[in-house]
């Protein structure tokens, strides 16, 4: 990841423990974690909310949102203006999730990748630059 990136992580029960294995051994970046702290049964637009208001604020620069499938926080967080939240189950998803739309938050289904995988994808996610150009033309067609 980039040295100083602010980056915002929640999850729901279901991705807790990749949430907390994600958290391991961050180095040089400012993350806030908006839980959930344990791995007891939560809702998760309760976490997904704060993620993307955080974005949406600019409290944090990107956000990671955690849950079984990824589709419920990434529903969520697309309520929000200005947030682009791409579900990437694969590295293959992210890069183009940040060269062609500019992601600014990562959605991780927990119950269909490894946590090796779910370090690649993240690893991907944050290095890939956005390409602009024609991508931004359509980027800035998005928000209503």
């Amino acid at each position: 990841m980039k040295q100083g990136l602010k980056i915002a992580i929640g999850a729901d029960h279901a991705g807790f423990e990749l949430k907390e294995f994600l958290l391991e051994g961050v180095e040089g970046i400012e993350v806030k974690d908006f839980g959930t702290y344990t791995p007891g049964s939560v809702d998760y637009p309760d976490f997904a909310h704060l993620v993307a208001s955080a974005v949406e604020k600019g409290e944090a620069d990107y956000g990671i949102l955690i849950c079984g499938s990824a589709n419920g926080v990434a529903m969520t967080a697309n309520k929000h203006q200005g947030i682009r939240a791409a579900l990437c189950w694969k590295p293959e998803v992210a890069e183009p999730a940040r060269s062609h739309n500019n992601a600014n938050v990562l959605c991780i289904p927990a119950r269909h990748v490894t946590v090796e995988e779910a370090r690649e994808i993240v690893n991907v996610f944050f290095t890939v630059e956005f390409e602009g150009g024609r991508h931004a033309t359509r980027v800035d067609k998005i928000s209503c």
